[in-house]
């Protein structure tokens, strides 16, 4: 009983000796996911108004969405060699190569408030970072705003020709408790 015993010890630890070799040599002969070294989650911004979101990190891929808004915030989750999956605001993923994307910093106001059949909401851009400042403008939801700097609570921002300061929690392209310099 004891021999049998050492013996199905031994074939069991032989097997699970072969398999880590196994996965160790499997493991070599794939090449690394390589990514930027930069940080992951963080927010980026389409460089073209048509860019293909994929369904994997490759041309083979088949095209899941297009985008068609140039300066649209997106999120990148995960790096693939020259490829980063993204999610944007509505929560959409895919994948899109790295030339496509920009390090500028954008965000779209509340676009959680936006509505199918209903007007979006006014969001005002103040001229200094209090909410008793002067209203410089009023935007809609869904507009796309560049960023300038955050500090917490503010974003100093500018949408067209205007320029002001949107409160932090009514922008997506920007963490909660960002600063941004």
């Amino acid at each position: 009983m004891h021999t049998v015993f050492v013996l199905v010890c031994a074939a069991l630890a032989a097997t699970v000796l072969t398999g880590g070799i196994h996965q160790r040599a499997q493991a070599q002969e794939q090449p690394a996911p390589s990514g930027s070294g930069l940080p992951v989650p963080r927010f980026v911004s389409l460089k073209s108004d048509r860019v293909n979101l994929r369904n994997g990190p490759s041309t083979d891929y088949p095209t899941g969405w297009v985008f068609r808004r140039a300066g649209l915030p997106l999120e990148v989750i995960k790096e693939y060699e020259a490829w980063r999956q993204v999610r944007d605001a509505e929560g959409t993923t895919g994948w899109v190569l790295q030339t496509l994307l920009s390090g500028r910093r954008t965000a779209l106001v509340l676009p959680w408030e936006i509505k199918t059949g209903q007007k979006p909401p006014q969001v005002p851009i103040h001229s200094s970072d209090s909410a008793r400042s002067s209203v410089v403008v009023n935007v809609e939801a869904g507009v796309i705003a560049n960023l300038h700097s955050c500090d917490g609570r503010w974003c100093r921002v500018t949408v067209e020709d205007y320029s002001g300061y949107v409160e932090q929690n009514k922008l997506w392209g920007v963490y909660e408790g960002e600063t941004i310099k």
